[in-house]
């Protein structure tokens, strides 16, 4: 899910008003490493950015699932470095998957900790660190668009199945966000944390092509 915190909407600075929709794309399986494994830099761009998400893992499959049912369809929560190539993003007119699914450029994990560990999807902190700087810090319940709210909406429109994520956005921060823009280099360390789920660590490592 794109631009799904208040302050993220504004880092836009296009005048224009919190969306009424979300904006939406997908990533692909390759797209991303695990913990404690190397995300890469494609040769095609110097412009890999970082962004911590709190991911939501669907327990049960559903079509139009009625908010107020959602989170039972819920069957825990990890942690995402989204990463993001980011001169990619624009080469088609509409969409951005191009610049969201350069393989291994993003992480997911430590691990899925379950919402039957009294866990609330509605109200996890969120924060990222750059070799040891707070970059990004947020919580879900400041959500333009709510957990629940977007099951019900996703399931609309497609069957959600078991083992389904929904990256729940980025708080603002990235290094797109930056001026100058403050992409991330080889041996840089990223950490996306979150109290209730741990901290996922990637180090930047260029892709050999």
């Amino acid at each position: 899910i794109g631009i799904n915190y208040p302050d993220r909407n504004a880092e836009y600075k296009d005048g224009k008003a919190q969306p009424k929709y979300p904006s939406l794309f997908a990533r692909f399986p390759t797209s991303f490493s695990g913990p404690d494994q190397p995300i890469l830099r494609p040769p095609e761009s110097l412009q890999l950015d970082y962004e911590g998400e709190i991911v939501v893992v669907i327990g049960k499959s559903g079509r139009r699932i009625p908010e107020g049912e959602a989170l039972s369809h819920v069957f825990g929560v990890t942690l995402m470095n989204e990463g993001t190539i980011r001169d990619w993003l624009r080469h088609g007119k509409f969409n951005v998957t191009q610049g969201k699914s350069f393989d291994r450029s993003g992480s997911l994990g430590p691990w899925i900790v379950p919402t039957s560990d009294r866990i609330n999807p509605t109200a996890l902190d969120i924060l990222t660190r750059v070799n040891g700087e707070e970059r990004q810090r947020g919580n879900t319940r400041d959500l333009i668009f709510s957990v629940p709210w977007l099951i019900a909406y996703l399931s609309t429109f497609m069957t959600l199945e078991t083992g389904d994520m929904i990256a729940t956005g980025t708080p603002p921060g990235a290094g797109a966000r930056f001026e100058p823009p403050e992409y991330l280099v080889p041996g840089d360390v990223v950490e996306v944390s979150c109290p209730a789920i741990g901290t996922l660590r990637n180090v930047v490592a260029d892709e050999i092509a």
